[in-house]
């Protein structure tokens, strides 16, 4: 098996966990503060099942980032287009942003923002970093 697959379904299998326990909690928070909250048990389980494929794409996406003889543009392309992918198909289809254009615009735009600001943020600390361990080595 490609060592690149490995370390993807690795990532997801082991990460892929979270996104539930986030949910529940989210769900406890809600049941807490709202006295008229209540969730259907089909609502419950697509809400789990959801999260448990967010979070195993976040996991394992960032492998794409890792992969040797592929482009930077070609890496963030596809980390991006995955994480896309998956946030907004799981959002749409359990109800949690309606299916209209204006609104998975609006989702689309806080998206890119959202993971390119993460993105540039880690680049120039990882850079940052580099600079300092070089400059200590001599």
């Amino acid at each position: 098996m490609n060592r690149y697959l490995k370390e993807f379904l690795h990532r997801g299998l082991v990460f892929s966990g979270f996104g539930p326990i986030i949910f529940g909690i989210i769900i406890l928070i809600l049941s807490k503060t709202n006295d008229n909250f209540s969730i259907s048990a089909e609502h419950l389980l697509s809400g789990i099942v959801s999260t448990y494929i967010i979070a195993f794409a976040q996991a394992s996406a960032s492998v794409f980032n890792q992969i040797e003889h592929w482009s930077l543009p070609k890496s963030l392309f596809c980390h991006f287009g995955s994480l896309y992918a998956v946030y907004v198909l799981c959002y749409v289809l359990n109800s949690w942003i309606p299916f209209e254009w204006g609104v998975i615009g609006i989702f689309t735009a806080i998206f890119v923002t959202a993971f390119f600001v993460i993105w540039f943020t880690v680049y120039f600390i990882v850079k940052a970093t580099g600079k300092k361990l070089n400059a200590t080595l001599k």
